[in-house]
């Protein structure tokens, strides 16, 4: 859709200025084909958008995001990490392929109604795991074929959000030849995806829960072999924290670190560890509304950004976020590191703007395509009206906007010059994936011998989930 807004409060997250007064065109390619301060020019593309003053800016971007999880809110509500993923996990072992693809599109759909357009999706796995707490690894449950994981690919490209596809390898739960054909399959699907969606394949880093070097030596050839990246959860939570530093060499020695190498979390690294993400150039990606309901820690991201460290942001598991909204999750972690170093500068408003869109994009390696408002970028808008609700005299558009605005003040969201979500429009999907996510997610945990609580329907009669977990 071509056309240009105008009247808007430009918050560009690149350049020069943090924010302007003017206008923004859009190309019939789906591209930012032009910008500027004041009015249009003549020539501007038409139609015509007048925002009133309200804001515009780049959809945020989740470098780190579970998306298949949103029927699982509000499980293990006072569990530490392990725990509460294993109820996760557990919870999933009666779905099969047809039921992630819906719950996947539902996750999607919900991102994008928080103003997410871009996401790092870390797929469930073909395999089904358990955590092992003895041996600190995970143990397979049940295995399902690739089409587990393509399926999710396929509901994730039906919510039309754009998204980077992680696959973990599972190597030593499936034996080398058998993982590596499951990733080929997943990999040689992404070609069917609309490629203006699809932003790469990536590899689901899971050394954190292997027993040999020889997963971090797997994972770094099939960064090789398809010119991927690598995003891998670490040094999370303080459980069994020294046998999660102790793994750290396995990547350093594989020569996995590098810009395309990224650690989320990363809330507890030893001093090494800062040394060598600075000094191989890799990123981190910071989940502090994950971290804090989870009881994991603070990660130290002002030291990382001192360091010149990629940072981005995610909005994680819809089960231990429980609300995917980036507002809140950027003003959780402002507050938290401000709270922490009880410096009320330690970090800015701007500061997790920008780790909340280009930084974000610039650990998923997509900065060249997405995460700031710059011509020749996809045309991924939020529009946010600060006067509904009204929110006073805008003293500084960025910290109104930050600390301020919230999903109430979400008027629309636009992927490629395309309106996917508007506050006053019913989208039929939504209700049909919700709907189907319930009643698939409430179907799967039953085999498990788990229900919920408030049933999907009246004449339901059920128990409670922490009443009858036993993990």
């Amino acid at each position: 859709m071509t056309g240009t807004y105008h009247n808007a409060l430009i918050l560009p997250v690149s350049g020069d200025k943090p924010w302007f007064w003017g206008w923004l065109s859009i190309g019939d390619d789906g591209r930012i084909a032009g910008m500027g301060e004041g009015t249009p020019p003549a020539d501007a593309p038409l139609p015509r958008h007048d925002l009133d003053g309200a804001f515009l800016a780049p959809g945020f971007v989740s470098a780190h995001s579970h998306i298949y999880t949103a029927g699982m809110r509000g499980v293990a509500p006072n569990s530490p990490l392990y725990e509460w993923v294993t109820l996760n996990s557990t919870m999933l072992l009666g779905a099969e392929a047809e039921d992630l693809y819906w719950m996947t599109m539902a996750g999607g759909l919900d991102h994008l109604s928080s103003g997410i357009t871009s996401v790092y999706n870390f797929t469930q796995s073909r395999v089904l795991a358990l955590f092992d707490y003895e041996e600190s690894v995970l143990k397979a449950a049940r295995v399902h074929p690739p089409e587990f994981v393509t399926a999710q690919v396929d509901g994730l490209a039906a919510a039309g959000i754009r998204f980077v596809t992680s696959v973990r390898l599972d190597d030593e739960q499936l034996g080398e030849d058998a993982a590596f054909a499951g990733f080929d399959e997943v990999m040689t699907h992404l070609a069917t995806v609309d490629p203006a969606l699809d932003l790469g394949g990536s590899v689901y880093g899971s050394v954190q829960w292997s027993s040999s070097p020889a997963t971090a030596e797997r994972e770094r050839a099939l960064m090789d072999r398809y010119g991927i990246t690598n995003q891998a959860h670490f040094v999370e939570t303080a459980e069994q924290i020294e046998i999660q530093q102790s793994k750290f060499d396995w990547y350093d020695a594989a020569g996995v670190l590098g810009p395309d190498f990224a650690f989320g979390h990363f809330v507890h690294p030893t001093e090494d560890m800062f040394t060598r993400v600075r000094e191989t150039g890799s990123a981190v990606v910071w989940q502090p509304m994950s971290n804090g309901r989870l009881g994991s820690g603070i990660a130290d991201v002002p030291r990382l950004l001192r360091d010149s460290v990629t940072v981005g942001m995610g909005v994680d598991d819809q089960s231990c976020t429980d609300v995917s909204d980036p507002f809140e999750n950027m003003r959780t972690g402002l507050f938290l590191q401000r709270g922490k170093h009880s410096d009320a500068a330690i970090l800015t408003p701007l500061d997790v703007l920008v780790l909340h869109t280009l930084g974000s994009a610039s650990a998923m390696g997509v900065a060249d395509r997405v995460g700031s408002l710059e011509v020749g970028k996809f045309a991924d808008l939020l529009v946010v009206d600060p006067r509904s609700p009204h929110l006073g005299p805008i003293w500084d558009p960025v910290a109104t906007y930050v600390l301020g605005c919230g999903l109430r003040n979400l008027r629309e969201v636009v992927v490629g010059g395309q309106s996917v979500w508007h506050r006053d429009v019913v989208d039929p999907r939504r209700a049909q994936a919700d709907s189907e996510l319930t009643e698939r997610m409430i179907a799967s945990a039953a085999q498990s011998g788990i229900h919920p609580v408030v049933p999907a329907h009246r004449d339901q009669d059920r128990t409670s989930v922490d009443d009858q977990r036993s993990v």
